[in-house]
C-alpha cells in the first residue's frame, strides 16, 4: 500500500524537486503552497506524513503546526526552514513539529527522515492508551476515565496527568513537572504545579475513591494504583 505524503511548501522549485523524489520512490504525493492550503488538506488526516515549510503565505508553519495538534491530528510532520538558529528548532519542535531539517538539505537525508517517522507510530502504538489502576487515558482520543466516570481535564490538566502515567511509581518533582509540562522559563518558585494537582486530584477523586496522587513529603508527587496501598 502507498504511503500518502503532503507537502506544504512555497517555493516551486523546492516542492516539486521533494514531490518529484517521492513520486519516483513509490509514494502518493499531494501538494500545497500557502499556508491556508496547507493547513486545509493537513487537517483532513489522510496523510501518513506531512512535510511542512517554516516561512509560507498568509499563515506560517509554526501556526498551521499549532492548528494540526489543536485538532487532536497526530500525523507525524518534519518541518523544513531556512533558518537554522537553535532556537528556531526548538520553536519548532515545541509547536508540535517531529523533526526539523535545515536548507539546503539533500533528498537522500528527507526521505531517511521521512522513513523514520514514518517507522516510528508503528513502534509506540502500544503507547495509545496508559494506565494506571482503575484510571485509563485514551491518547489518541484525548479521553480519560477512572472507573466508569469520565474525566473532565483542560489541556493541561491531561498532560500533566499524562506526565505521571509515563511515570507511575516513581517520585516526580515539582522541577520534573516544570521541565516537562510547562515551559523551561518558569519560575522555580512558582505553585502553578501545586494548583494544578490540586485541580487534578479533585477531578481524578470522587467521594470515597481513595486518592491516586500521593504527597511524597520533601520530594514532590507519586502516582500509583490507589487499590494497592
Amino acid at each position: 500500500m502507498s504511503r500518502r505524503l503532503l507537502i506544504v511548501e512555497d517555493d516551486t522549485e523546492t516542492r516539486d524537486f521533494i514531490a518529484k523524489g517521492f513520486s519516483e520512490q513509490g509514494y502518493v504525493v499531494e501538494t500545497a503552497k500557502s499556508g491556508r492550503d496547507g493547513l486545509y488538506h493537513a487537517t483532513d488526516n489522510r496523510f501518513d506524513v506531512v512535510i511542512l515549510d517554516r516561512m509560507l503565505p498568509e499563515m506560517d508553519g509554526l501556526a498551521i503546526m499549532r492548528s494540526i495538534r489543536a485538532a487532536d491530528i497526530t500525523t507525524p510532520v518534519l518541518m523544513l526552514t531556512a533558518m537554522s538558529a537553535v532556537d528556531e528548532r526548538v520553536r519548532g519542535l515545541k509547536s508540535g513539529a517531529d523533526d526539523y531539517l535545515v536548507k539546503p538539505f539533500s533528498f537522500q537525508e528527507l526521505l531517511a527522515r521521512v522513513e523514520a517517522l514514518l517507522r516510528r507510530p508503528q513502534d509506540q502504538q502500544e503507547n495509545q492508551t496508559l494506565t494506571c489502576g482503575n484510571v485509563e487515558m485514551d491518547l489518541q482520543r484525548r479521553k480519560v476515565t477512572r472507573g466508569t466516570r469520565d474525566l473532565i481535564l483542560t489541556p493541561r490538566e491531561f498532560q500533566v496527568l499524562e506526565f505521571f502515567l509515563r511515570r507511575t511509581n516513581r517520585v516526580i518533582t515539582r522541577t520534573m513537572l516544570l521541565e516537562g509540562v510547562w515551559d523551561y522559563s518558569f519560575d522555580p518558585q512558582t505553585n502553578v504545579v501545586d494548583v494544578h494537582i490540586s485541580k487534578l486530584r479533585r477531578e481524578l477523586d470522587a467521594p470515597g475513591e481513595p486518592p491516586m496522587i500521593k504527597t511524597v513529603r520533601g520530594a514532590g508527587y507519586l502516582l500509583s494504583d490507589a487499590s494497592e496501598r
